[in-house]
């Protein structure tokens, strides 16, 4: 399992293709103050092992006792997490922004390039149930968030809804919402981009 990220960087990603035990979060710190995460979403809408309707495996079993197929299903999809980060130099404080990581599809809200993630991000690291525990990073939509404080997931969830389309009708992914990509735009240019959305729950109620 990689290790935890030097800088703390948001993000979750099923990591079933690289053969992982967990999601992964990209980061990449740059002139002490850039945070960025790249991370590409799963399809969760097959149900896992325990996935039944009267015990839900996400309801039964803690985030440590989860199989890794279980794990990976966790992620939503929402691609939240691959938008660029910046850290405040002063206070610490990590603000979201509508900027795209260089890797993200903005419309399928996955990665282009998934399989060689690694390579073109070398800083990209796993989550585990404790880092999960642990980082106040993570989106507050997150599964992996909201299990561990012990909440329940949100009607669009894949898992819930038996969908990967609810968590884009919901309003949650980043589909329609990414302003540009990490390339476009200098990072001079970044701090113009920060938005609270990216770390907040959806105003739109459920259809």
């Amino acid at each position: 399992m990689p290790e935890r990220s030097r800088v703390g960087e948001a993000g979750a990603v099923a990591d079933a293709a690289a053969g992982g035990a967990g999601p992964v979060v990209s980061t990449s710190a740059e002139r002490g103050a850039r945070r960025r995460t790249n991370a590409t979403s799963a399809s969760p809408a097959t149900p896992t092992p325990g996935n039944s309707p009267e015990a839900p495996f996400w309801r039964v079993k803690s985030l440590d006792a989860m199989t890794p197929e279980e794990w990976e299903s966790l992620c939503d999809g929402c691609a939240r997490c691959c938008l660029v980060k910046l850290e405040d130099e002063d206070s610490g404080e990590v603000h979201f922004t509508d900027i795209g990581c260089k890797l993200l599809d903005a419309e399928s809200c996955r990665c282009l390039d998934y399989r060689r993630r690694r390579r073109r991000v070398p800083d990209c690291v796993g989550l585990t149930p404790e880092a999960v525990r642990s980082l106040s990073w993570l989106p507050a939509t997150c599964a992996y968030r909201v299990l561990a404080k012990g909440g329940e997931l949100a009607w669009w969830h894949p898992l819930v809804s038996r969908s990967p389309e609810t968590v884009h009708q919901a309003g949650v992914s980043v589909r329609g919402r990414v302003a540009a990509s990490e390339l476009d735009l200098p990072i001079e240019l970044w701090p113009d981009h920060i938005a609270r959305w990216p770390n907040r729950p959806p105003r739109r109620s459920r259809r």
